[in-house]
């Protein structure tokens, strides 16, 4: 019990996830995954929370367990499950708990393994800790471009309808 009130306290006076990523910089990340999504069918999304809501603090799942139900809440919430080709790929981010999620739909899964994204994860991880948001996911952008358009590359005059937005969602 004492836990899980220790884990509300440390999510709830985090600092916002606006202060972490200003506007200009959430203004190049939408421009990067506009640019990525030029070159495959996939649609990549960021989500970017300081804290979990209370509703997930207070169960008694561990944190491991309740950061990977977010970034699915998430993933269902941003629509990311609803593209034609069931190729999109979330990038979730827990301020709070210094967390990183990388949910990749049905269509992305039967082709790229698990083990593919541990490499971008890790880099994301390294540049969270030096504090290197923008570039971090910047990289991550990056990253999740080269695994999509390996699978999921545009033909020569093929156009990509963007299905979902390309901004940051931040909460």
């Amino acid at each position: 019990m004492i836990e899980r009130l220790q884990r509300l306290f440390k999510h709830r006076w985090m600092e916002d996830a606006g202060r972490v990523l200003p506007a200009d910089a959430l203004q190049r990340l939408q421009a990067r995954v506009t640019a990525s999504e030029q070159q495959h069918s996939g649609e990549i999304r960021i989500c970017v929370e300081a804290g979990l809501p209370n509703s997930y603090l207070l169960r008694p799942d561990t944190t491991a367990a309740l950061l990977r139900q977010r970034a699915l809440a998430q993933f269902g919430r941003l629509r990311v499950w609803d593209t034609e080709h069931n190729n999109g790929v979330l990038i979730y981010l827990c301020l709070a708990e210094r967390a990183i999620e990388l949910v990749a739909d049905r269509g992305v899964d039967r082709v790229v393994p698990a083990e593919q994204w541990q490499g971008v994860v890790q880099q994301l991880a390294t540049a969270l800790r030096a504090g290197q948001y923008e570039q971090g996911l910047a990289q991550s952008i990056d990253a999740v471009c080269a695994v999509l358009t390996q699978h999921f590359a545009l033909l020569p005059g093929q156009h990509n309808p963007n299905e979902l937005p390309d901004a940051p969602a931040l909460s």
